[in-house]
């Protein structure tokens, strides 16, 4: 990310919530991983920012995106990243609120945007506990406790709630399906980051998933009614949990509308790849929370085709979890089963949370 002096962000601050507004510390915060520090890609990293304000002291999160693969290698793709951002984060039930964006200029110091050289957006702090490590803490060993199942169930009730929020557009629901396969950030920005040989993975390999998607985008482009607002990168990363199931979501992506079964196979994947991780399928704890969530996603939405829709976006999410630029320390037999879980996804007519485990054979 660019660097900045104390004294351009002080200025900032002040121009942004008024001349008494003091700088007390910023620092960037670290991301700590789960599996055994396995995820170690991220668009960039965050700062934290706290400051004085008259009598109260307030802290903020300073989000920048950095150049990079993924459609981010103009200033314009990032741009639009922050701004999208900005403008879309309070309109989410339980997402953390964006105070502005603004920019770096050539001199790097931050102003609120003329002579742009490189976006950011500052977000208000949420306190909280991120959901990734209770699931660290399931694959190192320890008991699926009662809070697990209500934490599970209040996630799956949440994309319930924000799904039943319809719009009718015929046009945006193909682009969302169109970018979910074309997207730098989507299906061909991953299979363009692999290497041309890894391990099993060749480029063969990757064009048969792609292929396969683009045929699931044509099952699926005539179901305008699905269009819903979804938060778009529901992982456990962007959640973050305080007392009992009380929690506050983070970094929405990409569309504020879009599939459901986006945001579904996006947490979901999550329990499938720390069980493979632990014990080459899924079993035990994580067993119990990928079906309970489904369960009761399914009951409390009543949605009914989901289950059909599900196939490209878990292709999608297995790209992620199977890449060795975000997960460089899988092994090849956890990678080898994530793509038999793609391919077998893909091939079926729905999906059927049951038989997870023989998709992975």
């Amino acid at each position: 990310m660019p660097t900045f002096k104390k004294a351009s962000l002080e200025r900032y601050l002040q121009s942004r919530f008024g001349r008494d507004a003091t700088l007390l510390s910023y620092g960037m915060i670290g991301k700590e991983s789960s599996q055994g520090d396995q995820k170690r890609y991220g668009y960039g990293t965050p700062v934290k920012v706290t400051f004085r304000v008259g009598r109260r002291v307030r802290s903020a999160v300073l989000e920048t995106m950095k150049p990079g693969p993924f459609g981010h290698e103009h200033m314009a793709d990032r741009a639009q990243a922050m701004l999208w951002d900005y403008d879309s984060y309070g309109r989410l039930p339980r997402h953390v609120k964006s105070l502005d964006v603004g920019a770096f200029d050539g001199q790097q110091g931050l102003f609120s945007v003329a002579d742009a050289r490189e976006f950011f957006v500052l977000n208000e702090w949420a306190d909280g506990t991120s959901y990734h490590q209770d699931l660290d803490r399931l694959a190192k060993g320890g008991a699926l406790r009662k809070l697990d199942r209500q934490r599970a169930a209040a996630l799956a009730r949440y994309l319930a709630q924000i799904h039943a929020k319809k719009r009718r557009d015929a046009d945006l629901y193909k682009r969302r399906l169109r970018e979910l396969i074309g997207h730098g950030e989507c299906i061909m920005g991953l299979t363009d980051s692999y290497p041309a040989k890894f391990e099993f993975i060749t480029e063969e390999l990757l064009r048969t998933i792609e292929e396969a998607c683009n045929r699931w985008r044509w099952r699926l482009r005539d179901k305008p009614s699905r269009l819903s607002q979804v938060h778009g990168d529901f992982h456990p990363y962007n959640v973050l949990f305080r007392t009992g199931t009380e929690f506050s979501v983070l970094d929405r992506s990409r569309g504020e509308w879009g599939e459901p079964a986006d945001d579904v196979t996006a947490m979901t994947m999550n329990y499938l790849l720390n069980s493979l991780i632990r014990w080459g399928r899924l079993k035990g704890p994580f067993e119990v929370l990928f079906r309970l969530f489904w369960e009761t996603y399914l009951e409390t939405s009543a949605d009914k085709e989901v289950t059909a829709a599900a196939a490209p976006f878990f292709a999608f999410r297995g790209l992620v979890v199977a890449s060795p630029v975000w997960y460089p320390n899988l092994s090849v037999d956890v990678r080898r089963k994530i793509f038999h879980f793609i391919k077998h996804v893909l091939d079926a007519p729905r999906f059927e949370p049951e038989r997870v485990n023989e998709y992975c054979q």
